[in-house]
C-alpha cells in the first residue's frame, strides 16, 4: 500500500483569508489521521500567504503520525527546520509571484549547495527529500547529492488533456521512477492529483509515498475531511492493484 500523506495548506489559506483563527491546519491534520492518512504535509513558504510558524510548531508537536515539511533551499528555512526537527525536509522551488509550485527543482544546477543542506538535515536526524520534474539528469543528480528520497512532480501529467500526451507524461514519471530506485532512491509522486488521476500514478510499483492536498481541502469542504481522506485511500487502492 503506498503511504498517503496529506497536505493542510489550504486550511490554512481560507485561515488567512481573514486572519482569524479558524480553520486549524492541526485539526485538519488530525481529521486525515484519523481517516487513515499516514503522514502529515505542510509547505511553510517564504510570504507565509498560508502556513504560519506556529502552525509548523503546533503539526509537529500535535499529530500522531510523520510531518514532512516542505521549504525553499533558502539559510531562514535551513535554520527553521534544523530547530523544529521534522520527520523530513521536502526541497520545492518558489517563486513568489506563483499560485502554487509551478515545477520541479533544479538540481543540476544546485548539487553543491543542495549537499551542504542533505548534510546539515542529516546530522540532525532529519531525511532529506527533493521535489523535481520526472528527468533523468535531475534524478541522476539527486543520486549525487545523496538525497533520501525523491517526490515526482505530477503537475504536468494532471493538466494535460489529450490522451495521448498523458501516455507520454506518465511514461516519463515511470521511467523517472523506475532509474530512481535502480539508484536507490525512493520514490514518492505528488501535485495535482485527484480521484480519478491518481490511480495510473497509484499503479506505478516504484512510487511508495503520495502527497496530496489540494484536492483533499477542497473535497473536505462538502464531505468532511475524513470522507475526503477515505475516498482518496480507495482510489490509490484502486490504482495499485
Amino acid at each position: 500500500m503506498i503511504r498517503l500523506f496529506v497536505n493542510v495548506d489550504h486550511v490554512a489559506t481560507i485561515r488567512e483569508a481573514r486572519k482569524t483563527i479558524e480553520p486549524s491546519p492541526l485539526k485538519a491534520a488530525l481529521l486525515a489521521e484519523k481517516a487513515g492518512a499516514q503522514g502529515i504535509t505542510i509547505h511553510l513558504r517564504e510570504d507565509r500567504r498560508h502556513i504560519q510558524d506556529d502552525d509548523v510548531i503546533a503539526v509537529q508537536q500535535g499529530i500522531n503520525t510523520k510531518l514532512n515539511l516542505e521549504m525553499a533551499p533558502t539559510r531562514e528555512m535551513i535554520d527553521l527546520a534544523l530547530k523544529i526537527k521534522p520527520y523530513q525536509v521536502s526541497l520545492v522551488p518558489e517563486k513568489r509571484q506563483e499560485i502554487t509550485t509551478e515545477g520541479g527543482l533544479n538540481v543540476c544546477s544546485q548539487v553543491n549547495e543542495l549537499s551542504v543542506i542533505r548534510k546539515e538535515m542529516h546530522d540532525k536526524g532529519i531525511l532529506f527529500s527533493l521535489f523535481i520534474d520526472p528527468d533523468l539528469a535531475q534524478v541522476d543528480a539527486s543520486q549525487r547529492i545523496n538525497a533520501d528520497s525523491i517526490e515526482i512532480n505530477t503537475g504536468t501529467y494532471t493538466e494535460l488533456g489529450s490522451p495521448k500526451e498523458i501516455e507520454e507524461e506518465l511514461e516519463r514519471i515511470r521511467i523517472s521512477a523506475q532509474n530512481a530506485s535502480d539508484k536507490g532512491l525512493r520514490v514518492f509522486a505528488g501535485h495535482g492529483l485527484n480521484y480519478k488521476n491518481v490511480k495510473p500514478i497509484a499503479a506505478i510499483g516504484e512510487i511508495e509515498e503520495l502527497n496530496i492536498g489540494h484536492f483533499i481541502v477542497g473535497q473536505a469542504i462538502y464531505v468532511g475531511m475524513e470522507s475526503a481522506v477515505i475516498e482518496m485511500i480507495h482510489s490509490i487502492k484502486a490504482g495499485r492493484k
